[in-house]
């Protein structure tokens, strides 16, 4: 089965080989028929501590790393 893959922007790198990256999607309300953005933040694995904070990054689905990692920062995406 494919790995999950999300894209967003690096919100913390402040602890050590683990970057905090927030995701936004797109919902649309079921009333009003609106689009409205939703956001999650994803604790992601960065062994070489290469990402910085506003950095858009690729993030990928892989097993448990730690309690809440069970994501890997793969790569850095250019605006």
């Amino acid at each position: 089965m494919p790995r999950r893959v999300l894209q967003g922007v690096v919100v913390s790198n402040k602890a050590a080989k683990t970057v905090i990256v927030k995701v936004e999607r797109d919902v649309m309300h079921p009333v009003y028929r609106k689009y409205v953005k939703r956001h999650k933040k994803y604790a992601a694995h960065d062994e070489a501590n290469v990402f910085n904070i506003g950095d858009v990054v690729r993030i990928v689905e892989s097993s448990p790393i730690s309690k809440t990692k069970t994501w890997v920062a793969q790569e850095k995406i250019s605006k």
